[in-house]
């Protein structure tokens, strides 16, 4: 029975590898209507997580005029507003992922947007003139850390409904085009702040009522509501894919096989479907039942533990550098002219909201794109490798010219250092555990890479501030060197994804095993 199986296996994986490998004469760029249709329902997820991460940022100065106009914000509370999307991400990333691995991504898929809704709705309900303004802050950042449950779950979601429904030739760039709307949620975030700010200048700026900032905020964070809307359900009815069918198949089986050499009995399973009833249910329940058991026996084995230690370390390395930088651009705002520390308060905010959409623009965007170009022709590993050294090298100028270098040098170097981010391991570790792993692990061992990317980036936020006024910038610039460097030796712990089915080295090693 197991050899018909096997057989039947082998049939589908050959023919699976000849459409692969045929292509349709195209470059992987090169995207089918039903590609950009996966793009556009799995994109929104990142384009709201990098939507909200910059938004903050001017949400919390706007709060300061319209809470604080006499005073300045509570240092720990506005910390605490800034991180807790983040603190919620990593509740979000184990959570999703482990369930839709557990009972299936049809049966999870858009559950995370639904929640991105409620808390975002929450949110911008934020009763200012009724609580005190330290209560009005502790009610914001409850639900958003609420909110970054939603956009945690994103992470694993998103990657994998992506991968499974990828072509293995073309699944690198489907992954790198999802992760590419993070560049535009930050772009789109200034964009947004500058247009609702300058429709407020007449009643802010010329008649002085600085109080109406309130209505700024609300707004800017509202408009997320609008692509959240506009996929909901699309994710709500979007099937199940073939690949995550077959992977639940075989793990059934494989259950089936075991139930039979414990009763003795011969039982027949081609596919869950042809069960009898009376044993479907039973089945299903087990598979359920010792799914976390089957994680842990996956992980338990040291080939596929140091891919887990490899994609977890590597993306923590990198948060904690690239939100270090990225949460704290005011220094960059300073050095282009945009520092936003004269004028009236309209003039502060929209002269930060201007400086913030050119910093996107110089090197955020570009770098995404040139990755979705090249993933497929350089390998994942290769564009880690580079990226993290080049981080390295551009952190390591920064840090050891930073009083001495000129605007011009370091507006240059600060652009090349976001392009190699991004044209680097801020994409490929997004990437790698999406691919590296078998259908029936890979929402859950992406979940976990992602949450310890986001504590790295919660670490990050929490003391970058401290630690500079403690050791001086250039001091934490050259810790971000370090992690670039250890990014870049943990790197080798991962193999190169290209070309890549894990679902057919998982299959053989089982077969090795019996």
């Amino acid at each position: 029975m197991s050899g018909q199986a096997g057989g039947k296996e082998t049939r589908q994986r050959t023919a699976l590898e000849e459409y692969e490998q045929s292509g349709d004469g195209r470059p992987p760029f090169i995207l089918t209507y039903t590609e950009i249709k996966l793009l556009g329902i799995a994109g929104v997820g990142f384009f709201l997580d990098a939507y909200d991460l910059f938004i903050i940022n001017p949400v919390s100065t706007m709060l300061q005029y319209r809470l604080y106009p006499n005073g300045t914000m509570p240092a720990n509370l506005q910390g605490l507003l800034k991180a807790s999307a983040n603190i919620g991400s990593v509740i979000g990333q184990f959570l999703f992922g482990y369930c839709a691995d557990a009972f299936g991504r049809k049966a999870i898929y858009g559950k995370e947007l639904m929640l991105i809704i409620l808390a975002t709705i929450l949110c911008i309900s934020t009763p200012t003139g009724s609580l005190s303004p330290n209560g009005s802050l502790i009610y914001l950042t409850m639900f958003r850390i609420l909110l970054g449950v939603g956009v945690g779950g994103d992470y694993p979601m998103s990657a994998s409904v992506t991968s499974d429904r990828a072509t293995i030739r073309k699944r690198g760039t489907m992954l790198a085009y999802i992760f590419a709307n993070q560049g535009w949620g930050s772009f789109v975030g200034a964009l947004m702040t500058i247009i609702v700010l300058a429709c407020y200048k007449h009643v802010m700026n010329d008649e002085g009522e600085t109080s109406k900032v309130d209505g700024v905020w609300r707004i800017v964070v509202g408009l997320s509501l609008i692509p959240a809307f506009g996929t909901l359900y699309q994710r709500l009815t979007l099937s199940e894919s073939t690949r995550f069918k077959k992977s639940q198949e075989a793990e059934l089986i494989e259950q089936g096989d075991l139930k039979k050499e414990k009763r003795g009995v011969e039982v027949g399973v081609h596919t869950a479907e042809s069960e009898s009833s009376v044993d479907e249910g039973p089945s299903v329940h087990a598979a359920k039942k010792t799914h976390f058991l089957e994680v842990i026996k996956y992980f338990s084995e040291w080939r596929h533990l140091k891919i887990l230690i490899g994609t977890c370390s590597c993306w923590f390395l990198l948060d904690v550098a690239f939100y270090g930088i990225n949460l704290n651009t005011n220094v960059v705002l300073a050095e282009i002219g945009f520092a936003g520390t004269t004028g009236t308060p309209w003039e502060k905010l929209f002269k930060v909201a201007t400086g913030n959409i050119i910093i996107t623009a110089l090197g955020f965007v570009p770098g995404y794109y040139v990755t979705v170009l090249t993933i497929e022709k350089l390998g994942r590993k290769t564009i880690q490798l580079m990226g993290f050294l080049m981080e390295a090298l551009f952190l390591g100028i920064l840090a050891g010219k930073f009083y001495t270098l000129s605007n011009v040098a370091f507006i240059v170097n600060f652009t090349l250092l976001q392009f190699f981010f991004n044209f680097g391991a801020n994409a490929t570790t997004y990437c790698y555990p999406a691919e590296v792993f078998p259908t029936r692990y890979r929402a859950f061992a992406h979940g976990i890479s992602a949450a310890c990317g986001k504590t790295g980036a919660i670490i990050s936020a929490l003391v970058f501030n401290s630690l500079t006024d403690s050791i001086g910038t250039p001091a934490v610039l050259w810790i971000f060197v370090g992690c670039s460097i250890l990014g870049a030796a943990f790197t080798f712990l991962l193999p190169e994804v290209a070309g890549r089915d894990p679902d057919a080295i998982l299959a053989q090693e089982q077969r090795e095993q019996q």
